[in-house]
């Protein structure tokens, strides 16, 4: 059997509609969905990253570096909206890759994804570290230095000390915590979720409002600074570099598409839910960005907590007025904000991955014990178990800098396959029923197509070497495993062996 043959729409929305103890729970509606996305979208990107990447590529562009990152998002989100309402079953782009390129695509996609959900949870656990360390700081509590971030890396202590980390305990702790919700059941992670989103989306708008009322336009100026000489550093290929780099910040929304077999009306709902929260989050991001770097000078912005360096600011510019209190308060607010919303990240990031691991165990693809469902939860437990396990290893032991850069290639990877896909279904199969369309096909999956990888170019060298490691690795376990316990193939096999001669 071809590695290319794919499986049919038929039997994906089949396996979609069934029920039964075996079957995930169907709990989740619109507002659900769309509280999804946002939860995985505002995390690290907007708390962390949006500051680095000023002050390194893009200075007071980083405003269009974020239009331009969110453009990528929108593009591959129609992609994303098509599918998920005309193959509303779990496993998100690795379905579709199944239903349109073929099983081997399939698998390359459901591997890719790893990259996404599991090392952006890891990402995002090194990032809610940091923030709580320093949280806990405030209130005069010392965590211990050695135990706050990846092996090998120095830690300055409040007296100017350095300590070299053996391994990042707050991480793999939070980690475990979400692990042991997600087990639970996904009502209980949507209803957490939730109050957590409102919390961190009101701190951002805090931020947005109070900010803009102590901007300096000075710091505008100017708006795209000279290229350096270098790519990537200033002038419109830092503004390239910094999309790139920052694309981080909108990884999740495709983590929506996961939760499709969750969802009460999937072919209404999980348009909305990846649309709508592109949507919100893209506004957000677009204009606290431009207050940051309106608020101090981007060159200052290359820190963990840059957020709090331009709250610091404003706080300074409002001393002896009556917004004195407000801002005093603002650098908590900021950290509690930042706590919580990376907290809801790595709930939709573990969620997603366990159920892109419930669907390739349900093809065959990994072992039975992958697509086990807890008979009282109903939640893929066992996966989600052992993704939290590898995540905590990786979140303990690994730095940020290089889980971040492998989660941004690996999603635009992901973007690049499901563009494609929609022109390839909608050249084999016109008549297939679609709730939603992508409008003006082919042109808006090319232009997905072209700006992922327009800004996968824009990612370090070394990033790209990792990514063909990676893919290196799971072609000897598709090859090893996956090709020969393959549902379909078996189908296929046993068909043809029946047939009269």
């Amino acid at each position: 059997m071809s590695l290319f043959a794919t499986k049919s729409i038929s039997k994906l929305r089949a396996e979609a509609a069934e029920t039964g103890e075996h079957s995930l729970k169907r709990v989740l509606g619109p507002l659900d969905l769309v509280t999804l996305g946002v939860g995985a979208i505002i995390g690290t990107g907007i708390f962390v990253l949006t500051g680095q990447a000023a002050a390194a590529h893009a200075g007071p562009a980083i405003v269009l570096s974020m239009v331009l990152a969110g453009t990528a998002s929108a593009l591959a989100g129609l992609c994303y909206a098509e599918f998920a309402s005309t193959v509303p079953v779990a496993g998100s782009a690795y379905t579709y890759g199944y239903a349109t390129l073929g099983e081997f695509i399939a698998w390359i996609i459901g591997w890719d994804l790893i990259l996404e959900y599991a090392l952006g949870a890891a990402t995002v656990a090194v990032g809610w570290s940091g923030y709580v360390v320093s949280f806990l700081h405030d209130f005069g509590v010392q965590f211990p230095a050695h135990l706050s971030a990846a092996p090998g890396t120095e830690v300055t202590l409040a007296d100017g000390g350095i300590v070299t980390a053996v391994f990042n305990l707050p991480a793999v702790i939070i980690v475990a915590l979400v692990t042991l919700l997600l087990v639970i059941g996904i009502r209980e992670s949507a209803s957490a979720n939730a109050v957590i989103v409102v919390v961190k989306v009101g701190v951002v708008l805090l931020v947005i409002l109070a900010g803009a009322m102590f901007v300096n336009g000075a710091n505008w100026q100017p708006f795209i600074p000279p290229n350096t000489g270098e790519f990537g550093q200033y002038g419109w290929s830092g503004i390239l570099r910094g999309a790139g780099v920052i694309f981080f910040a909108y990884i999740g929304f495709d983590a929506v598409s996961t939760a499709a077999q969750e969802a009460r009306n999937p072919q209404r709902d999980m348009p909305f839910g990846i649309l709508g929260s592109l949507i919100v989050c893209t506004l957000l991001y677009v204009l606290v960005s431009g207050v940051m770097v309106g608020l101090v000078s981007y060159q200052q912005l290359g820190v963990a907590a840059p957020m709090a360096v331009a709250v610091d600011a404003a706080r300074g510019a409002a001393a002896g007025t009556s917004f004195a209190g407000l801002m005093g308060a603002m650098p908590f607010l900021v950290k509690l904000g930042a706590i919580a919303g990376l907290s809801s990240v790595m709930v939709v990031m573990l969620l997603g991955q366990s159920r892109v691991f419930f669907s390739m165990a349900r093809d065959g693809l990994l072992p039975p014990w992958a697509r086990a469902v807890h008979s009282r939860f109903r939640t893929p437990y066992i996966t989600s178990i052992v993704t939290g396990v590898a995540v905590a290893i990786a979140a303990g032991f690994t730095p940020i800098n290089i889980l971040g850069e492998l989660v941004s290639i690996g999603t635009l990877l992901a973007f690049v396959i499901v563009s494609l896909g929609i022109i390839v279904l909608r050249y084999r199969r016109p008549d297939l029923e679609r709730p939603f369309k992508t409008p003006l096909v082919p042109l808006i999956p090319i232009l997905s197509v072209i700006v992922s990888l327009a800004l996968m170019l824009g990612l370090p060298a070394e990033t790209w070497e990792r990514l063909l490691i990676w893919m290196a690795i799971g072609f000897v376990v598709y090859f090893v495993y996956g090709y020969r316990h393959s549902v379909l193939r078996h189908t296929s096999e046993t068909a043809i062996s029946s047939e009269p001669r």
